[in-house]
């Protein structure tokens, strides 16, 4: 259990899916560029056997904003998108309405 000010301490945004890589060499990885209003970010994510890269384009997603920086693949990752995994043991993204501005805060 964490206390309600540790909750509130993360920092969940919606982002808009801009544009995706595959990482050379990383079967499960893609570089993910991201819209949050104000900035442009990247992060680096496991979906590539969920999802290609148009289905991905153009989603409004949930990310931990706030979360420090981690390299990964040797790129570095901004944020963290959110994912739940399914009956079918795939991950499935946390998706929201796309008339939800990027950038704006979930509470």
């Amino acid at each position: 259990m964490i206390s309600f000010q540790d909750w509130q301490k993360a920092e969940l945004k919606v982002a808009k899916i801009a544009a995706v890589e595959d990482l050379e060499g990383k079967d499960r990885l893609y570089k993910i560029q991201i819209d949050l209003g104000q900035e442009k970010r990247q992060i680096v994510a496991g979906l590539r056997q969920e999802y290609t890269k148009e289905e991905l384009e153009g989603q409004s997603i949930i990310v931990v904003a706030n979360l420090e920086p981690a390299r990964i693949a040797g790129i570095e990752s901004q944020a963290m998108l959110l994912a739940a995994k399914g009956k079918d043991g795939r991950y499935k993204l946390v998706t929201i309405d796309e008339a939800v501005e990027p950038g704006t805060l979930v509470e």
